[in-house]
């Protein structure tokens, strides 16, 4: 595209994590998003991708959904342009997002540097709380600052790490802190600090942790990447449970230089955005992590 600019892509969906369809709908759509703001970029367009059983649901509900969707789509100031369903066994709903950035200004999970602060944009524990609410544990009215956690848009984080200058940047989805945290590591060639004692969790999250409702992605990211982090077996088990929790509509891991630390910290808070320093990098094997405070 002219000016150095350049068009990004990106796709995702899945099944419902929350009851309320306008809800779900939401939330999809802003997970959707998130891969195009993770890297710097303004979404544009996008098409609707379905999976619904319609005949037991309804065409009342499906309309729920996609309206939830558009909802989030026109906050992000993108439109969309089609799509495409077919017929399923469950509901499955998401976006194909096309976006565009300028070629400078991408912000790659590649240039992690050393000495550079990690931080985090919205709280952990998604997983652990949809797991709760699909076992009727509990009800979406208990977890509504997870909820509206799921629904934010990673709009201003990403345009304030762009505006501050960090140095990467990865969105926090299904791998959970410690897969996506690896993938970092491994990307920029070093070694990522973990401050454990410091991970926001959303509220009730450690205390679906302490009851066991885990859901099935965290085994299969303690499986995979747990071997890759130094002094994990030190944790209490919760913490390792909120580590390795898949998130649905997670924040943005950002690593910015230390003498700009306080000012990215500033304008998020400004921006009304919570975010925690939650480590550093330092030397090390590549892709590898250490945990404690």
């Amino acid at each position: 595209m002219a000016n150095g600019q350049v068009l990004v892509q990106s796709v995702d969906f899945f099944t419902p994590v929350v009851d309320d369809p306008y809800t779900y709908g939401q939330i999809a759509a802003a997970n959707s998003l998130s891969d195009i703001y993770a890297v710097g970029a303004e979404p544009l367009t996008a098409m609707n991708i379905v999976g619904f059983p319609l005949c037991h649901l309804g065409p009342e509900v499906l309309a729920e959904i996609l309206k939830g969707g558009a909802e989030r789509v026109r906050a992000a100031g993108a439109v969309i342009v089609g799509g495409h369903s077919v017929e399923d066994d469950e509901p499955k709903y998401g976006l194909s997002v096309t976006g565009v950035a300028v070629f400078a200004d991408l912000v790659m999970a590649t240039n992690c540097r050393v000495g550079d602060q990690l931080v985090l944009t919205k709280p952990l524990g998604t997983g652990l709380i949809a797991t709760a609410i699909k076992g009727e544990v509990l009800g979406e009215a208990e977890v509504p600052e997870a909820v509206a956690g799921m629904v934010a848009l990673n709009r201003d984080a990403s345009r304030i790490m762009r505006a501050v200058g960090v140095s990467a940047c990865t969105d926090i989805t299904g791998f959970g802190l410690v897969g996506h945290a690896c993938e970092l590591a491994e990307a920029s060639n070093l070694c990522l600090r973990i401050f454990t004692d410091r991970l926001p969790a959303y509220p009730k999250a450690l205390d679906m942790a302490a009851m066991g409702l885990i859901p099935e992605g965290a085994y299969r990211n303690k499986d995979f990447y747990l071997p890759r982090v130094a002094g994990h077996q030190q944790l209490p088990r919760e913490q390792v449970d909120l580590l390795c929790d898949p998130q649905t509509s997670g924040g943005l891991l950002l690593a910015v230089a230390a003498d700009r630390l306080e000012l990215l910290q500033s304008q998020l808070r400004q921006a009304g955005i919570l975010a925690s320093h939650v480590g550093e990098a330092i030397s090390g094997p590549a892709g590898q992590l250490q945990v404690g405070r």
